[in-house]
């Protein structure tokens, strides 16, 4: 017999009753029920009941065992009577009797249980990580990710995708975020930066012939941390494709995307039809670029109603130039009761509170509208509103204005509020949609243009479209979004230099600091380079979706907390003088 086990312990069923077995595990929770003890033997496969009475050459040693010991057991399979069968367990319906018992691994006293739901602060559960991970909705996640990865590899070969690894030391790139770098030993003074993508890498393995090209891609990003976001580093399924346009790329990547959900969504529905919303009527209609589809409400612009009106907090703030007021619809949410819980809500978001209108029925049985604003805005535009919005009895609309860019963000929350307070989100389901025709540009907090998304896409129109308002430069640029998140980013690449070097200028870039970059790629692009394009799809969040998880945490291995330290292996920690002076190297006082 093997040294440590015959069988896993997910293996026995009634069919091994009265074999002689031998497995090895940890130790889920001792019972004693009055002389007999039962003991919960857990491996990575499942879960065997395994007892001994005071006749049993194991009681002994089994009476002294904690939980999380890892033990040997020899024993005989029993059938568990009928009333005693656990259905829940693939084991359930046997039991094993213990006639040896070794400890292989002995275990102090616990920082965290693993049996048991019991909820522990964060911080301890990333501390004892391993600890953790031993629990089963964390391993079965970890589990789940596991098989996406497979599935998603398996998926991109079927596609005719080939798969390559590019560098994970490598130069600074424009990305969007902060570079992590790596100071250089052999060439003092200088550093390499750890990738935000592997962008360039991708766009190059294009000009050198490879068709179609994809990884399971390490990406490294010094960001501040979100529920669905990693402080540190992320895995991303990225790809690449010559010779196609934005279509061609949506047509690769929803047979994957799509398949993955309906692997291992649970059977939750998946919608296959993916809209394309351009980024603009997005913001409009849901106050967010990556919108929740499964949320019918749409907003609406409803300003000319209060231009001049009898309103005067909006009639005079549309005076202002930029100025808008935008609807939220309500269906169903009509009563005074629900208008004061969004005010509570517009409050914690730091507004003085949501204007609104409800219709009910007046005491002649015609529909009237109620509210602060019907009152001061009269009969006639408050019905216009109610007509444009499509609303009757029993519903509300909630008002935001100003300057879009100030309040859309929180018109979105109070969009994404309503749905839910309202019973009008469909959960448990996934709905999918292209976010498309991002501006290339955006105005900075100083006045100054830069690039709003990925800076190595190309412009819609070419050459020509960037001698116009660079605020007005649209880009082949798409984001797919799903449930509120954004799972996919990418774009049609700029593969010419002139329009490189153009689109590089208007963001304050001069050519010499392209050329000094990104001089591998610019050199490349001289040299026959085809039309391409791609995009990365964020693993860890593919996996939370699919998990049903809130937070990304929950669904990574080893996970950085809120402030990107590393509370099991203590990172970041500080270097010994010997590594500094190797990297010439000098680490100033805090100020």
């Amino acid at each position: 017999m093997h040294a440590y086990r015959s069988h896993t312990c997910g293996d026995l069923t009634a069919a091994h009753a009265g074999e002689t077995v031998r497995l090895s595990g940890w130790v889920h929770r001792v019972r004693d029920h009055g002389g007999v003890l039962f003991v919960d033997l857990r491996d990575h496969y499942g879960m065997t009941q395994v007892l001994a009475d005071s006749d049993s050459p194991a009681f002994a040693a089994m009476d002294k065992l904690r939980a999380e010991t890892v033990i040997r057991i020899d024993g005989r399979v029993k059938l568990r009577d009928a009333s005693l069968v656990n259905p829940k367990l693939p084991t359930g319906e046997i039991e094993v009797y213990a006639t040896d018992l070794e400890v292989l691994g002995p275990s102090d006293e616990l920082p965290l249980p693993v049996f048991g739901d019991q909820e522990y602060p964060e911080e301890t559960r990333l501390a004892y990580r391993f600890l953790d991970l031993r629990r089963e909705s964390l391993h079965n996640n970890i589990m789940l990710r596991s098989k996406v990865i497979r599935s998603i590899r398996n998926r991109m070969w079927d596609q005719g995708f080939t798969e390559f690894q590019t560098p994970i030391i490598t130069a600074s790139s424009p990305e969007g975020a902060r570079d992590f770098l790596v100071p250089s030993r052999l060439h003092p003074g200088k550093f390499y930066a750890l990738p935000q993508a592997p962008q360039q890498f991708k766009q190059l393995i294009m000009v050198a012939g490879f068709d179609k090209y994809f990884q399971i891609a390490p990406c490294f990003r010094d960001e501040d941390p979100r529920a669905d976001r990693s402080p540190t580093d992320f895995y991303q399924l990225d790809l690449e494709m010559s010779f196609v346009n934005q279509e061609d790329v949506f047509a690769a990547i929803q047979p994957v995307i799509q398949g993955l959900f309906e692997e291992f969504g649970g059977g939750r529905p998946v919608d296959a039809n993916w809209p394309r919303i351009p980024y603009a009527e997005a913001l409009l209609k849901y106050g967010s670029d990556k919108p929740d589809l499964r949320n019918p409400i749409e907003m609406q612009v409803v300003s000319d109603h209060f231009r001049g009106s009898g309103f005067g907090i909006f009639a005079k703030l549309l005076e202002q130039e930029g100025t808008e007021i935008r609807a939220i619809p309500a269906p169903t949410g009509g009563s005074r009761k629900f208008a004061d819980r969004m005010n509570a809500f517009a409050q914690r978001e730091g507004l003085p509170g949501m204007g609104y209108i409800f219709w009910r029925k007046a005491e002649d049985g015609s529909t009237e509208a109620a509210g602060p604003i019907a009152k001061a805005l009269g009969a006639e535009p408050t019905e216009a509103i109610r007509q444009q919005l499509g609303l009757g009895e029993g519903d509300a609309v909630f008002f935001l204005g100003g300057k879009p860019e100030q309040f859309e963000a929180v018109a979105g929350r109070a969009r994404n509020e309503i749905g839910r307070e309202l019973g009008l989100t469909q959960e448990n389901q996934f709905k999918f949609a292209w976010i498309v025709d991002f501006p290339m540009y955006e105005k900075t907090d100083d006045g100054k243009i830069d690039f709003s998304h990925n800076p190595f896409s190309m412009p819609q129109g070419g050459l020509d479209a960037l001698n116009g308002d660079p605020l007005q430069v649209k880009g082949y640029q798409y984001d797919l979004a799903c449930n509120g998140y954004e799972l996919i980013s990418g774009a049609i690449r700029n593969h010419k230099p002139e329009i490189m070097f153009k689109a590089f200028e208007l963001a304050g870039y001069p050519a010499a600091e392209v050329e000094k970059r990104f001089g591998g790629m610019v050199k490349a692009f001289r040299y026959g380079a085809p039309p391409h394009g791609g995009c990365a799809a964020g693993i860890d969040r593919i996996v939370m979706l699919l998990a049903d998880e809130q937070n990304i945490r929950q669904v990574i291995m080893f996970p950085m907390n809120q402030r990107a330290e590393d509370l099991m292996m203590g990172a970041p920690s500080e270097p010994t003088n010997e590594q500094l002076r190797d990297l010439r190297l000098r680490v100033l006082p805090k100020e």
